[in-house]
C-alpha cells in the first residue's frame, strides 16, 4: 500500500521566524474586484456633523467656555447659563452644525464681557409730558429756536454749556418753550475693581429735557417759568429791541385786500 504524505513541502524554508534578516515568503493571489472597490472606498463617518456631543462636554465644561467657543465660531451670541446639562450642549452642537435653533436660546451681550464689572448705566427717563392746556400745534403761529441759554444743570452751567431750547406763541396767545437737549452722561462716585482700578460707581443721565410747557397763558399772564424766561431773552439784543419782542412775543396784523389794494383809505 502506498503511504500517503499528510504534510506537503513548505514553499519557503524558514529557520527562525523572529529573525529580521529571514526572506520573505511572497505568494501571488488575483485580486476580485470587489476586494478592489472596498479597499478603494475611504472610511465613511456615520455622522456627518463635525461636533458631538461628547467632544464639546470635553473641551467646554461651562457655558461660559460654550458660549465663547460658539461665539468665535459663528459668530452667534447664546443664552445657555443655566439650562440644563444636555440642553444646553445640545443647542450649542446644533449651531455649530449649522441647524436651526429655538430663537429664545439666543442672547445679545458678547459672551466675553464680564458684567459684573461693567459700570451700571442710569435708566433714562422718559421726556415730561407736554402741557394738557396747550392748544393743538397745528394753531402754532411762529417758532423760535435758541442755542444761547445757560443749562439747567449746575455743573453743566459751571462749564458754560448751553441747552437748545425751542419757543412757540399759538394763534390763540399762548407761548410755550420746550428744552430739547443736548442729553449727556456723567460718571458718579469711584470704587476699585477686582484689579485695583478705579471705575465710576454708576454713570448717571445729565437730562435737561422738558417737554412743551406754557410760560403765557391765553389770558396774557406769564407762569413764573415764563416770567424768567422772558426777562432773559430781553437781555439779548436785536438792534434797538430784543429777542423776546422781535422773535418770541411778535404779532402778526391780517391785512385785508382792500386794505392791500388801498392803504390810504382810512374808511375801509
Amino acid at each position: 500500500m502506498t503511504k500517503q504524505n499528510l504534510n506537503p513541502p513548505a514553499t519557503a524554508h524558514v529557520e527562525n521566524p523572529w529573525d529580521e534578516a529571514a526572506p520573505e515568503v511572497t505568494t501571488t493571489k488575483t485580486k476580485t474586484k470587489k476586494e478592489e472597490a472596498v479597499k478603494a472606498a475611504p472610511p465613511k463617518s456615520s455622522s456627518n456633523a463635525d461636533y458631538d456631543m461628547d467632544g464639546l462636554m470635553t473641551d467646554f465644561p461651562t457655558a461660559k467656555e460654550l458660549e465663547r467657543f460658539v461665539f468665535d465660531e459663528t459668530g452667534i451670541v447664546l443664552n445657555l447659563k443655566g439650562r440644563a446639562n444636555k440642553l444646553k450642549y445640545q443647542v450649542a452642537m446644533d449651531v455649530l452644525n449649522g441647524d436651526e435653533i429655538d430663537p429664545k436660546f439666543i442672547g445679545s451681550d458678547n459672551p466675553y464681557i464680564d458684567r459684573t464689572e461693567l459700570v451700571p448705566v442710569e435708566t433714562l427717563k422718559e421726556v415730561p409730558e407736554r402741557d394738557t392746556h396747550l392748544p393743538d400745534r397745528k394753531q402754532v403761529q411762529n417758532l423760535f429756536v435758541s442755542n444761547s441759554i445757560p443749562h439747567t444743570d449746575y455743573e453743566s452751567r459751571m462749564q458754560d454749556k448751553k441747552v437748545s431750547v425751542i419757543f412757540r406763541k399759538y394763534k390763540t396767545g399762548e407761548i410755550s418753550f420746550e428744552i430739547l437737549g443736548p442729553v449727556d452722561q456723567r460718571a458718579h462716585g469711584m470704587k476699585l475693581d477686582k484689579y485695583g482700578r478705579e471705575r465710576p460707581e454708576i454713570i448717571k443721565w445729565v437730562d435737561p429735557r422738558t417737554g412743551e410747557q406754557t410760560i403765557v397763558r391765553g389770558d396774557g399772564s406769564f407762569t413764573p417759568q415764563g416770567r424768567k424766561l422772558r426777562a432773559m431773552m430781553q437781555t439779548f439784543r436785536v438792534n434797538n429791541s430784543n429777542q423776546w419782542d422781535i422773535w418770541i412775543d411778535r404779532e402778526f396784523i391780517s391785512l385785508g385786500d382792500n386794505v392791500i389794494s388801498n392803504v390810504w383809505d382810512l374808511d375801509k
